[in-house]
């Protein structure tokens, strides 16, 4: 795969600023540079960015409907009403419902959990579970990082004498759902500050406020944040704002001090000891989540994170592991076959976008294989299997193209939609799959920017080995966490050279193990570049060639500097 290399250069002006923040702050101008890039100018704005505080957070009570919802919640208990919290089947759905459970059971008894189950219920809000409140005598039902767009069944609970109170994140419709609260920082009458929080954090902010009404101190919800930030890290939100410090502080619980149920998948995973960070949420922790939902049901997702035995925790996530293979082998099938039908669709090349419909393929793993082909081919993609007379599925979009204005734009084909910027779901009649592609297609087009569909790697500074210094290496690790909006720094050098030491390792002989130094300086710099192999007979020339990579701690030598090579290019 060759690569597009995009300089991202600053102004005279953004320069100027970056050295006077540089100079403020004590760090590396080459970093004031990155911070000006995320719209941080000022230098007590820098040292909220690096040292995220609690007491930053936004005051709940901010957020439209929260009295509202505080008081409902509130006279439940005091009429000892029965609580169902409800809640998704993904990872944010799963961790919201765990999270707003665990705080209401510590101050009341007659509260219960549903998950839908995806096969049978399908996404958000279904009358099964409507009629599962209503025969266990529920009076109100809290429903989170869904219920935006349940029109239909909340009316159906409403008549069955049934309240509910919203907790969502997606883009809402139109016409609300006629809940006793809607909790959602989208809504067009939004007065909140922030709208970027994950569904876990709208549930977050939601016990927030619940304990701010009944004089519960604040310490008592940090236990809670560890959840937050695998939802937030899970479900692609923006890391910058609340999200960050959110993100932050739960990152920190989760390495210091994680609830039963989490401990215990960071043991299956083999994190323990590791200084865990948003990409071992990413790739490891949240699939895991993810499996049970996909694989059999989410309820035993929330099972295992409200667990409070740690032996009963580990027999769970050992299961959940399970699923979680049984994913991967899924996975790894339906992604070959798309792949090949992706090679046999005609003029490829000159299409924007890809929508694949497959009757057999698994309701649980289309959207990992939407991911997959947006990976691959840098289009937006759309996945659909067949549920019932329904084509159901999928879409993920590529980096600053929003799927969900894509799949609205084909809202008269649709019986159902919803979700956000990266990522959306979406139903239809079977015999409507050939006009959705072709109208998909004429959006994206007329919409996407050519870089946004070609192997792109932008690239934040140009920079020598003399400016990799321990002090700058520590400076750059107060950019974390990492993840959109703030993404991980990529840097590039020019003119470098092999130390003479550089080999091929892996299994497959795959990767390089690179020694490298630039004309510049004396320092030698180690380097890894996955995947890249094919380069070592140039590299091995003694020619000098271009770089591009990002800078991380070596896991096997505590404090020293490693290269992650993302690029190499020949001179």
């Amino acid at each position: 795969m060759t690569h597009k290399w995009n300089y991202q250069p600053i102004t005279p002006e953004q320069a100027e600023t970056s050295q006077k923040l540089a100079q403020e702050l004590g760090i590396s101008p080459i970093l004031g540079g990155l911070l000006v890039q995320r719209g941080i100018t000022k230098a007590q704005d820098a040292k909220k960015f690096f040292r995220p505080q609690l007491p930053d957070l936004h005051d709940p009570f901010l957020m439209k409907d929260m009295d509202v919802a505080v008081e409902r919640l509130n006279k439940a208990m005091g009429k000892k009403e029965r609580i169902l919290i409800y809640g998704d089947y993904d990872v944010d759905g799963t961790t919201a419902v765990a999270l707003v459970y665990k705080f209401i059971q510590q101050f009341y008894s007659n509260i219960d959990y549903y998950i839908p189950d995806r096969y049978n219920e399908g996404y958000g809000v279904s009358t099964k579970g409507v009629d599962y409140a209503a025969e266990t005598g529920v009076g109100l039902i809290i429903v989170l990082d869904c219920g935006i767009k349940a029109v239909e069944e909340i009316t159906y609970a409403k008549e069955k004498g049934i309240d509910f109170i919203i907790c969502d994140h997606h883009v809402p419709d139109d016409v609300l759902p006629p809940a006793a609260a809607i909790l959602n920082a989208k809504r067009l009458d939004n007065t909140y500050p922030y709208e970027h929080l994950s569904g876990c954090g709208v549930g977050f902010k939601f016990m927030q406020a619940f304990a701010i009404s009944n004089g519960i101190e604040f310490h008592h919800l940090i236990p809670l944040l560890d959840l937050v930030a695998v939802s937030i890290a899970s479900d692609i939100v923006p890391i910058m704002g609340e999200n960050r410090i959110l993100a932050f502080h739960g990152l920190k619980q989760l390495n210091s001090n994680p609830s039963v149920g989490l401990k215990a998948i960071i043991d299956v995973c083999g994190l323990t000891e590791k200084d865990i960070t948003v990409s071992d949420i990413v790739f490891k922790i949240g699939p895991r989540i993810n499996a049970s939902g996909r694989i059999q049901n989410g309820k035993e997702a929330v099972d295992l994170l409200t667990e409070k035995d740690f032996s009963m925790a580990l027999e769970k996530a050992n299961q959940i592991n399970q699923y979680n293979e049984t994913r991967k082998d899924l996975d790894k099938t339906m992604t070959e076959e798309a792949n090949q039908i992706v090679a046999d669709l005609e003029g490829l090349a000159e299409r924007r976008s890809i929508v694949l419909y497959n009757e057999d393929w698994h309701k649980g793993v289309i959207g990992i294989v939407a991911s997959r082909l947006t990976e691959i081919y840098y289009r937006p993609a759309v996945v659909l299997t067949r549920t019932d007379d329904m084509a159901t599925g999928s879409a993920r979009s590529v980096s600053g193209f929003d799927v969900y204005k894509a799949i609205e734009y084909c809202r008269d084909l649709l019986e159902n939609f919803g979700g956000h910027t990266y990522a959306a779901g979406l139903s239809m009649k079977v015999e409507n799959v050939p006009a959705f592609t072709k109208r998909f297609e004429e959006f994206v087009s007329q919409n996407i920017l050519p870089e946004q569909t070609s192997a792109v790697i932008n690239i934040d500074a140009e920079i020598d080995f003399r400016d990799i210094s321990p002090k700058f290496f520590n400076d750059l690790k107060k950019f974390n966490p990492y993840g959109p909006d703030n993404p991980k720094p990529i840097f590039c050098t020019h003119n470098v050279y092999d130390y003479g030491t550089s080999k091929v390792v892996g299994r497959d002989q795959e990767h390089i193990k690179l020694e490298l130094v630039d004309n510049k300086s004396n320092n030698v710099m180690n380097g890894i570049a996955f995947g890249q192999s094919s380069h070592v007979r140039f590299i091995k020339t003694k020619r000098s060639f271009d770089i591009c990579y990002t800078i991380e701690e070596n896991t096997h030598k505590r404090g020293e500097v490693q290269l992650q090579i993302e690029d190499i290019q020949p001179n």
